[in-house]
């Protein structure tokens, strides 16, 4: 996914979800500064990706969503493609949440912040589970299993170790797994997980 087969409509919120990303950015961490040149390609397309992975959502929980990546991405694409679609952003830190609800309601998303850690929040029987640059493998599959739906799948983004972090994680978990390889980074994967169970 890319800038050529986007509609305008979502095109113009996406600059702006970027422009509030590097005006926030200086004042609060949500992206590293060596990411800052590379905003595109490095955080915007690369969660772009996951909006194609499942056709039908209707509760996407995004967990540590921090600068919006992919959860904001999600909400962005869904205003266009499938508007019923509710994200919710759970994000423990007080500033990032303040910015996340800034694009929500400067965007006008179907999306709301939840400010609390991920093991406290209650069960939300999500469609979709989300996050990107979290936690290893095992620690999200608990997240997970306590926040999806019993037919709910898992989007986990991760980095070139990806399958060293899935071996692991079978060790005390049994899950369907389908790997997706990265079109922004071809080491790395987005991991779309069913059926998570505590073996």
């Amino acid at each position: 996914m890319d800038a050529s087969t986007v509609s305008r409509e979502t095109m113009h919120a996406l600059q702006m979800y970027h422009d509030l990303l590097l005006k926030w950015n200086a004042r609060i961490n949500l992206i590293s500064k060596s990411s800052i040149e590379d905003v595109w390609s490095r955080h915007i397309w690369d969660s772009a990706q996951v909006v194609d992975c499942v056709a039908k959502a209707k509760t996407w929980v995004d967990l540590g969503s921090g600068g919006g990546m992919p959860g904001i991405v999600v909400a962005i694409f869904a205003k266009n493609i499938d508007p019923d679609r509710r994200v919710i952003l759970v994000e423990s830190d007080q500033r990032k949440a303040a910015f996340l609800r800034t694009v929500i309601r400067e965007l006008s998303l179907n999306a709301r912040v939840i400010v609390e850690r991920i093991e406290d929040v209650a069960p939300l029987r999500a469609d979709v589970v989300s996050a990107r640059a979290l936690a290893d493998l095992s620690v999200l599959l608990s997240f997970a299993q306590r926040h999806l739906s019993a037919q709910g799948t898992a989007l986990f983004m991760k980095g070139q170790s990806w399958e060293k972090e899935v071996s692991s994680a079978q060790e005390t978990w049994s899950f369907d797994l389908k790997a997706h390889r990265s079109k922004t980074s071809p080491a790395a994967a987005i991991l779309e997980i069913k059926e998570i169970q505590r073996v």
